[in-house]
């Protein structure tokens, strides 16, 4: 339903109108009585007109509370429509103070409107991830974190997971080149919705040359924190809605494996403490996780004060404005002030980037806690003879692997390729799982690969029943499965079983190397 103001105006002066009317019918002191039936029936159709129009009045009232984001609004608007555009983005953004902050925004109604290029407005998530990214001069590390993000996530975290990349560009051709680029490596993802692409209006920025050089630091580097504060402010804000709890990122970052889980475990655990933060790495703003109720009041905080410090120094000034006694000394105040963070280790972020994106700036933080990556994960599998006809490289062979003492690291497989698991005697396998890539390696995966068995039962064909839409490959073997994102898990019908040998087969060409990093059979 689209509210329209102009048409709530002419309801309520039609309404008038025919009260008027009603009254100016009745006859006077010296005309004749009106009948009395009349009068009643005119009564009866005023009074449901009346009902009718207090329940228009509702039903817009309650439209009113539920209008929709601001990114859904289109171009064309009415000056109306564009007041009620601009109450929709205070109350989407609970920011009534922004525009003291910034009052270049006044002069534009549709600056805070955020430019959502890919997404389907996922909401109600546990955790929102947020990752600003800008053009860089050298390296770009941005697809590589997604891929580090997306490693090893199981189908219900990938449900309760919103990863937001926020290109913080007005250039609108690199926009798009950036968000096709996230939708052609990662298409899945950004049809589900786990996957956002937005940018800031081309009015959000200020006009930074007039700033201040402040700390001893140069005109560039002032510019560039204070455009830091100002992304993250707009991250935040646009975030605040969509889920729990929401983590602050960097485009140059790797992911310890499993990470979602370790989060979401502490996170529970630390629930009931009064923290503003918990950081999951100790490199400046990277992995810091802050409820979404607490948004509005950091980006405001950050928003107040972004020409004046870098953002971590601003963070860390929250803190202290909280809890810090000034009549009490500084050993107080960062006793006091630990009691609103909580750290968690090891540290769940790494950094990876060399060059920063302050042009000339050479990063070479690494954080100390972050500790060693997983590259594999070990399972006790039954007895097999394994066998391939990939070239492994180096001692990453498939032997090892099995045994779980290493990844397999394949050279890059041709179609008919396979890899060959014939077990000592059958058995019957309840399900399976084989996971190619790791955390270093995120690209070098298993693509157009099937999953196929070889009953023991050269008659267990014949059991196949058509609803079970399984596919007959060769010398035997049914095709039971396939690699999705890397991954493929899945049962074995009973009708299948037992089991003498199972098998993964190349069905194309690649263009990378292949690693298997888990093999699990499960009997």
């Amino acid at each position: 339903m689209r509210f329209h103001p102009l048409r709530l105006g002419c309801l309520l002066v039609f309404g008038g109108l025919l009260s008027i009317t009603w009254i100016t019918s009745i006859p006077g002191d010296g005309e004749m009585q009106p009948d009395l039936k009349t009068l009643y029936k005119r009564l009866m159709v005023v009074e449901g007109q009346g009902v009718q129009l207090k329940r228009d009045l509702s039903n817009i009232l309650e439209h009113l509370k539920k209008l929709p984001n601001a990114t859904r609004f289109t171009s064309n608007f009415t000056s109306t429509n564009n007041t009620i555009l601009s109450e929709a983005i205070k109350q989407q953004f609970l920011q009534p103070n922004i525009y003291l902050y910034m009052p270049h925004l006044r002069y534009h109604p549709l600056s805070l409107v955020p430019n959502v290029v890919l997404g389907q407005g996922r909401r109600g998530v546990s955790m929102v991830l947020g990752i600003p990214t800008v053009k860089r001069l050298k390296d770009n590390y941005l697809v590589s974190t997604l891929s580090s993000l997306l490693y090893d996530l199981m189908p219900a975290q990938r449900q309760d997971l919103l990863i937001i990349v926020f290109v913080a560009e007005i250039n609108l051709e690199y926009v798009d080149s950036v968000a096709e680029t996230i939708e052609k490596t990662f298409p899945n993802e950004v049809q589900s919705g786990l996957l956002e692409v937005v940018s800031p209006s081309q009015y959000y920025y200020p006009d930074f040359t007039i700033l201040k050089e402040t700390f001893g630091d140069s005109k560039d580097r002032v510019k560039w924190r204070t455009k830091q504060n100002l992304d993250y402010s707009f991250l935040m804000l646009y975030a605040q809605d969509k889920g729990t709890y929401y983590v602050q990122l960097e485009d140059d970052v790797v992911a310890k494996a499993g990470y979602y889980n370790s989060m979401k475990t502490y996170t529970l655990q630390e629930a009931s403490k009064p923290w503003l933060f918990l950081e999951f790495s100790q490199l400046g703003f990277i992995g810091k996780m802050f409820r979404t109720r607490d948004l509005p009041m950091i980006a405001e905080f950050f928003l107040m004060f972004h020409r004046d410090k870098p953002i971590d120094w601003l963070l860390d000034h929250i803190l202290w404005v909280k809890v810090c006694n000034p009549e009490k000394d500084a050993k107080h105040c960062t006793q006091q002030k630990a009691l609103l963070k909580q750290r968690y280790k090891p540290s769940l972020f790494q950094h990876v980037g060399l060059h920063s994106s302050l042009p000339g700036k050479v990063q070479r933080l690494k954080d100390k806690d972050f500790g060693k990556q997983t590259l594999f994960h070990a399972h006790s599998n039954p007895p097999a003879v394994v066998s391939s006809s990939l070239k492994h490289y180096q001692k990453h062979s498939l032997e090892r692997l099995y045994k779980g003492e290493d990844f397999f690291w394949a050279l890059t497989p041709v179609q008919k390729d396979y890899i060959l698991f014939n077990f000592s005697q059958p058995l019957h396998i309840s399900s399976y799982l084989f996971r190619s890539g790791n955390i270093e390696t995120s690209k070098d995966k298993f693509y157009n690969t099937t999953v196929e068995v070889l009953p023991s039962n050269a008659a267990a064909k014949t059991k196949l029943v058509p609803t079970l839409s399984y596919h007959e490959s060769n010398n035997g073997f049914i095709i039971i499965g396939e690699f999705t994102n890397g991954v493929a898990e899945g049962g074995v019908s009973e009708a299948l079983q037992p089991v003498s040998a199972l098998r993964l087969v190349v069905q194309s060409d690649s263009d990378v190397w292949a690693v298997l990093s888990e093999v699990f059979i499960q009997v």
